[in-house]
């Protein structure tokens, strides 16, 4: 009772409470622990190279080190696009439609920029007449680790969970964006390994922290139909860094990515 009035009345997060995850009649379908020496480029992509926000994306910021995928975000004064922020952000080459997705990672525990899982459609999420409400394609923000800059203890350690559909500028029917909630991982999200799903159902969107489900919703016109794209980021804002000291850097560790899909679908 306490915690459901903080978060009404403070917007505070809350403890995910719902039923466990259950993978009964799901076979893995896709598998990467990030063991070998450096990104798999027959199954990953480096997503959106260039400028992006108030700096860059490009390659050099995505590297496997000891098991893991590293993302940085840092200041470079020779960098692939010339001087200033940079991040890395991934993509599957395969488009996965329906299914329970996963990332197992430590995020980035410093301010600035953001540690996120989402999957896209591949044609416009954000226009209206192509998504259709999110039938036709939709964004799925698995999580977004948007709290390390949180002014109060109690919404660090949590993470934001939303899904996009339509357009930014033209919600002729309100069903643009809805966000599920800001959620308590229950451990240190920054130092610790934590889990973060989605199961994606021919009737809803189930959200999970840590195999235990936190939200679940069929927002907009319903359940995107189409393949979408898997996407891993370590993102960059829109303004702020020009107050960083261009010795900054924050990373997002990633132990695995994982992708079920229904036996009977395969």
């Amino acid at each position: 009772i306490v915690e459901m009035f903080g978060c009404v009345i403070f917007d505070l997060p809350v403890t995910p409470r719902g039923e466990a995850l259950d993978l009964d009649g799901y076979k893995l379908v896709f598998e990467d622990e990030f063991d070998a020496d450096k990104l798999n480029l027959d199954v990953w992509q480096h997503r959106g190279e260039g400028s992006r926000r108030c700096g860059f994306n490009a390659d050099s910021q995505v590297k496997l080190k000891n098991g893991t995928c590293v993302l940085t975000g840092e200041y470079l004064k020779n960098g692939k696009f010339g001087e200033g922020w940079y991040t890395g952000m991934i993509s599957l080459k395969e488009h996965y439609c329906r299914g329970y997705y996963e990332i197992r990672c430590k995020c980035n525990k410093d301010k600035g920029f953001w540690s996120a899982f989402w999957i896209q459609s591949i044609s416009s999420p954000y226009d209206h007449y192509i998504s259709n409400g999110g039938i036709n394609g939709a964004e799925l923000d698995i999580f977004e680790a948007m709290s390390a800059d949180a002014k109060t203890k109690s919404a660090r350690n949590s993470v934001t969970q939303t899904i996009h559909c339509n357009g930014w500028d033209d919600d002729i029917e309100n069903i643009d964006s809805r966000c599920l909630g800001d959620f308590k991982v229950g451990k240190d999200i920054y130092d610790e390994y934590n889990t973060y799903g989605l199961m994606w159902t021919e009737d809803e969107y189930i959200f999970y922290i840590n195999g235990v489900e936190s939200a679940r919703s069929s927002f907009g016109k319903g359940v995107s139909t189409t393949p979408e794209e898997v996407i891993v980021s370590l993102e960059i804002p829109s303004s702020g860094l020009e107050d960083f000291d261009t010795d900054y850097t924050t990373s997002m560790i990633v132990d695995y990515v994982r992708i079920y899909q229904l036996e009977s679908a395969r």
